[in-house]
Order: C-alpha cells, then structure tokens, then sequence
C-alpha cells in the first residue's frame, strides 16, 4: 500500500516555483567611510523601559521609520534583545527594546525581567514609557524604584498615549508620575500617533554623548530576517486569537530557503502549551491558521521586499515556559 505524504497544517503562497536561472552578480567594495563620521557625531544607547503595554516598541518603530519591533495590544510582547537603530548624517541612536517590567509568573518572565534590569546600568540614557492616560500603579512605582537603585544616566520620562487622557486629567496624571521619579525632563506624547516625536528627539539629542556610530547607516536592527521573520509570525497569531490563547507561543523558523525568481520558501513553527490551544490556533479547517499565515505573508512581503511561500505548523510543547531547556530553545533572549 502506497504511503500517503503527511500535508502540512497551512500553505500560504500566490505564486508557483519556476525553474532556477543562475545568475552571477558583481561584488562591490564595502562603503565603510561611516566608521569616521564629521566631528561633533552624537550616538549611544537609549533603553527603553516601562510596564507591560505602555507602547515602548511603538516608540521605537516610529522612531525607527520602520517596524523592526512587533506590536500588539497584549502585555509581554517583547521577550528577545531587540536594538532599533536610527540613523542621520549629525548622530545615531540606539534604542534598546526591552521586555515589560513585571512580577513574573514563570522562568521565562523571570529571564525577561532579568534582561530588562541589566541593560539600565550600561545604557547612556533611559526613556521611561508610561501610559499616561491611568494614574501610576504597582509596576510603576517598581520601575521608579528600580531607576533610581540601578541608572546612573539621564531619565527621560515620556508620557505616552496622550490621545486618550482626558483634559481634566493632565495635570494630576502627570504630577503624580513626576512624584515617583523627578526625571531629567519629560514630554507627553502618542507613539501610535506620532504627536510630539520631534520635540521627545531633541530632549533625547541634547542628552546623547559625542561618539562614533556602533552600526552602518543602512541597518535598522540587530535582527536577522529568520528571527524577525518568527517575530512577525507570533504577532500576527497573538493579534488573532487575542481573547482565546495566552502568552504560550512561541515561533520557530524550520527552513529558509531562496527559490527562484526572487521567491523566498519559509516553513515555520508555532508552539503552544495545551493541545486546546493547539485547536484554536489551527481553526475550523485550518482557517484560523491560513488567515494568520497570509497576513505574516503579506506583512513579511512588504518588509523583506520579495515573494514568500509560508508553510506553518502548530506543535504542543507543555509548560515550555517553565523549562529552561525550552526557553532556550524556542524563546532566546540574546
């Protein structure tokens, strides 16, 4: 009897593959007159802290130009060393994405606080996000606690989501946030909005140091495509199954593949924590599966700027949150 091939969970492609035509392309010198910029350069590191969900990677992608951090309306989004990198011909700043402050309820929310806490004492200035639009609470003072033991250089406090804080509530918001921490300055903004970028950049230009830049001008980040490729992917099944699967998933690039004709083959994984959750993400005949594997399709297109053939998978893997082993494996840090 004839073996039936196993198919897999979703395929997500428009295009077929063609025969491969090689090609063969010149090899131009590096560019590296960057190393030696103009004199008066400005760079450094600016961590970017905050509670879980108070918009510290929507900051950074606005800053950025580019998403290179992913974003949804859930806490602990972050879990990996994320660097957004912005860069003009006067300076470069360095934004370090990190993982939401919290009281963390397994090993892997304990390694996130952890990373968290150490990129404070190295950084040459700090921008406290904070949702402006609720009175501080717990994890606020935690973090103002935590800045004031650790960090050493400027604090900037930014009062994020503007847009959705009352008039009547500017005032006793904001001073009760100056209260927990008296920064070195402080400006209200929207990150989803954009309302204030300019006037947060020059408090954060006028605080950074003289130096040369630590990336080429053309890198944004310190994320392979494979990884942010997995990022992107575990957005998009957060984003769609918000209400009905926790934090437990993790993304894993199987393969990465060049084909021909620019198309670029990517099978990956998705990994959850209970075999329910492995039905919810799949869906009714795999629709709920498809529908995350186009829209991670069509957002990776834009980004990498070339055709994609998705393949994805769902897999159990229980309580991989509390294995250290797993974590990493699935969820590095670094």
């Amino acid at each position: 009897m004839p073996v039936k091939k196993k198919q897999p969970a979703a395929e997500v492609s428009d295009a077929a593959i063609e025969p491969e035509v090689e090609t063969v392309a010149a090899i131009e010198p590096a560019d590296l007159s960057w190393i030696e910029p103009k004199p008066g350069f400005k760079s450094g590191y600016a961590a970017v802290v905050g509670k879980p969900n108070a918009g510290k990677s929507t900051l950074i992608n606005l800053f950025v130009g580019r998403k290179v951090t992913i974003v949804s309306p859930r806490p602990q989004t972050t879990r990996r060393r994320i660097l957004g990198v912005m860069s003009t011909p006067d300076y470069q700043i360095v934004f370090v994405d990190t993982p939401g402050l919290h009281a963390p309820k397994h090993k892997l929310g304990q390694q996130m606080v952890d990373y968290a806490m150490h990129a404070l004492p190295d950084a040459d200035l700090v921008l406290w996000v904070c949702d402006a639009s609720h009175t501080p609470g717990s994890e606020d003072r935690y973090i103002a606690d935590a800045l004031q033991r650790e960090v050493k250089a400027p604090v900037i406090l930014v009062l994020n989501k503007m847009d959705e804080l009352p008039p009547e509530k500017v005032v006793p918001n904001t001073e009760a946030y100056l209260a927990l921490l008296p920064p070195d300055a402080w400006m209200m903004v929207s990150a989803t909005r954009g309302h204030n970028k300019e006037k947060l950049l020059d408090l954060i230009l006028e605080r950074l140091p003289e130096g040369p830049p630590y990336f080429p001008p053309d890198q944004l980040s310190n994320m392979s495509d494979r990884l942010f490729a997995a990022e992107v992917i575990r957005e998009k099944a957060l984003l769609n199954t918000y209400e009905e699967v926790p934090h437990g998933i993790a993304v894993v690039v199987e393969q990465w593949e060049d084909r021909p004709r620019n198309m670029l083959y990517i099978a990956a994984t998705i990994y959850v924590e209970r075999e329910t959750h492995k039905s919810i993400l799949i869906g009714d005949k795999g629709q709920k599966l498809k529908t995350i594997g186009q829209k991670a399709r069509q957002e990776l297109e834009f980004l990498l700027g070339r055709r994609l053939y998705l393949e994805l998978w769902v897999k159990v893997r229980e309580r991989w949150r509390d294995n250290p082993m797993m974590i990493r494996q699935l969820e590095p840090i670094e």
